[in-house]
């Protein structure tokens, strides 16, 4: 009989549940993290909470929120918006008429519309809409309504909320245009085809729970769907140790180049 106590029949089950596989992540990390949410739900042990996850829909829904980690805000860490827009477009732009973006891991839809904003604002060339996926498909439907409470819009300027977001009392809404050059999509980084040819690539703070193996196939995914030239931009807790070997180099902090 299988052990209803062990660590590998639930990552197993909850693949099968899920589409999920756990095994890319940290083991620690990921079971403090496990744990503390059985604990909140007053599941005693990984049968019970596999039940409680089968028959409860809010709480499986809250639960790939704990652990899916989805956190994000306009231009986060804006030294290296700031970074992208001065040095790194200006770069790619010198061998492309027109760029190729991706937004991998987007959540809530935060960093694409960022980007929506600058290649509006600066008058960047986009190369049709930038694509911006994610595994949770409920995270991409919110993403693709583009509505924000009052605080998550504080990296925003004042001009900028009144140019991009209609002001709805408690909460804001990006305008059409803003959307329009969006395509949200569900994707699985860890089981899905990537697509090809791309110019710029965002990844940030997606993998900070995943093992070293899962993170280098990962950037070796990334790499190859990169064009020649084009940069894949990285979290702030984030560093690619084998860089050379995945054919990439770092042109700034957090900016990888593919040679």
């Amino acid at each position: 009989m299988e052990n209803v106590l062990d660590w590998e029949w639930f990552i197993k089950k909850f693949e099968a549940l899920s589409k999920i596989d756990l095994k890319a992540y940290k083991r620690p990390q990921m079971e403090r993290r496990i744990n503390s949410f059985m604990r909140s739900v007053n599941a005693p042990d990984y049968k019970s909470f596999v039940d409680l996850l089968n028959s409860d829909k809010a709480v499986y829904r809250r639960f790939l929120d704990h652990i899916t980690i989805n956190v994000s805000e306009f231009f986060r860490n804006a030294n290296h918006w700031e970074v992208l827009e001065k040095e790194i477009i200006p770069l790619l732009l010198k061998e492309r008429s027109s760029l190729k973006v991706w937004s991998a891991g987007c959540s809530t839809g935060e960093e694409p519309y960022s980007l929506a904003i600058m290649f509006k604002e600066k008058g960047f060339p986009l190369s049709g809409n930038i694509l911006a996926t994610d595994l949770d498909s409920e995270v991409l439907e919110k993403a693709g309504m583009g509505i924000y409470s009052n605080k998550v819009v504080q990296g925003l300027s004042p001009e900028q909320l009144k140019k991009y977001f209609e002001n709805q009392g408690s909460y804001y809404q990006a305008k059409d245009e803003l959307k329009k050059m969006i395509s949200f999509q569900k994707h699985d980084l860890l089981r899905d085809l990537f697509p090809r040819d791309y110019d710029l690539i965002l990844c940030r703070n997606v993998v900070i729970y995943f093992t070293e193996e899962s993170k280098f196939k990962l950037y070796q995914r990334f790499s190859n769907s990169l064009r020649s030239g084009g940069v894949l931009f990285i979290g702030s807790t984030e560093q690619i140790f084998q860089a050379r070997e995945l054919n990439l180099k770092s042109i700034a902090t957090f900016f990888y180049q593919k040679y």
